[in-house]
Formats: structure tokens, C-alpha cells, sequence
């Protein structure tokens, strides 16, 4: 019995496509890009960063995003032009992007010019609160011509910002 209704559930689904009655709901694409110094997450002043790597990041929002049917690609990169090229690229194939510019934030306005001149949206994250901490870090050359701006809650900010595009693309 339960195979027979498996069976039918699945014809009436194939029916219901071939039909124009039902449409396959577009896979949301996110792109997480990581600046200067986050590959040494666990290594850096673990005591404001965390003990938890890189690596440790990317299979969470992996995870994170298989759970919730989102394609993650994420990339880190230590130098100012790579991060632009890949803000250019993404404006053909994400539908969102998660950026941490890390030291890049108080002083990159090629960055900042890259996300203004790209037609979707990005959040800027920060995996601690940057208010709380050094002066320097409290400007964000970047974050006026971001969506919006996470801090200080750790990998989870990242989560947010998934979940944000998540909540736009639904409505």
C-alpha cells in the first residue's frame, strides 16, 4: 500500500510539472567571501575570533545550507583585487552575497565602489563586534552600500544573512 501511494504521489507530481501546475522552485545561490586574515581563524587571538577554523566555517554554512535548500560557495582571499574579481563574477551567478572584508572594511573604497557597481543585494559580517572593540574598527568604508551589517555573533552572523536572503527570496 504504501509503495502504491509513493507511486501515485509521484506520478501526480510528474503529471502536475509536464502540466505547467506546479514549478520547481529556484535553488538560491550564495556566495560567503572571507578577506584578509580569516584563513588564520583559530589561530588568531582565538580569545575574539574563537577556536574555530576556517574550514570549520565553511562546512557549518555548507550544512546550514543544505538544511535550508541553499547553494554556498565560499571563498577567502587575502588580497584586495581577488575579492573584487569575484564581487564582478558573482553579479552573473548568486543571488546573494555574504561578505566579511575583515581589515578591508576601514579603508577599502575599491571594495565599497565593487559592491555599489553589482546589482545584488550583500550583507557584511563580522564575526566580532567591531563597536566594542578599537576605534579604527568601529568605520565601515564598505557598510553604506551593503543591505545591512552583522556583528558580533560569532559564525551565527553568517547564518543571519543566509537567512535574510532566504526571507527575501520566499516573499
Amino acid at each position: 500500500m504504501e509503495h502504491s501511494l509513493f507511486l501515485l504521489k509521484k506520478k501526480t507530481k510528474l503529471l502536475n510539472v509536464f502540466f505547467g501546475k506546479e514549478k520547481e522552485e529556484k535553488k538560491l545561490n550564495i556566495l560567503i567571501l572571507n578577506g584578509p586574515n580569516l584563513n588564520r581563524l583559530g589561530q588568531r587571538e582565538p580569545d575574539v575570533y574563537g577556536s574555530n577554523t576556517l574550514t570549520d566555517l565553511e562546512k557549518g554554512l555548507k550544512t546550514f545550507g543544505n538544511q535550508h535548500g541553499v547553494t554556498i560557495e565560499s571563498k577567502q582571499s587575502n588580497w584586495e583585487g581577488q575579492i573584487i574579481d569575484w564581487l564582478h563574477e558573482a553579479e552573473k551567478k548568486a543571488d546573494g552575497i555574504v561578505i566579511n572584508p575583515g581589515a578591508f572594511t576601514h579603508y577599502s573604497y575599491a571594495i565599497r565602489d565593487a559592491v555599489a557597481s553589482i546589482d545584488i543585494p550583500v550583507i557584511e559580517v563580522h564575526i566580532s563586534n567591531v563597536h566594542a572593540r578599537e576605534d579604527f574598527r568601529k568605520t565601515s568604508v564598505i557598510a553604506p552600500v551593503c543591505k545591512g551589517q552583522i556583528s558580533g555573533f560569532g559564525f551565527s552572523g553568517y547564518e543571519m544573512a543566509i537567512d535574510y536572503f532566504l526571507r527575501r527570496h520566499k516573499s
